[in-house]
């Protein structure tokens, strides 16, 4: 193959490109979207949890068909969806930590 050959000086630099994309775009991405995933599906009685709609509460019961059952205020409970917590905030987990 000859280096001067239009489609390999076309290819090289889109195959960079793509390269700095993944390794600065799509792999982060990718690592922070496993860590939330795990985060949610190790969520237990008693953490402290926000919702994607920003509605803080703790958990009471986690029910195994992908909802949980947050206490929102005193004897006001709610369903929610795992899918739709966006923090977990362990039991002895500080405020100032997160």
């Amino acid at each position: 193959m000859n280096l001067n050959d239009p489609l390999i000086s076309t290819m090289v630099p889109l195959l960079l490109l793509f390269g700095i994309f993944y390794f600065l775009l799509i792999r982060p991405q990718q690592q922070r979207l496993k860590v939330h995933q795990q985060l949610v599906e190790g969520v237990k009685r008693g953490d402290t949890v926000v919702t994607s709609g920003g509605i803080l509460g703790k958990v009471t019961k986690v029910k195994d068909d992908g909802e949980v059952l947050v206490e929102i205020a005193d004897n006001v409970q709610v369903r929610v969806l795992k899918s739709t917590l966006s923090d977990v905030r362990s039991r002895g987990a500080d405020k100032s930590e997160s």
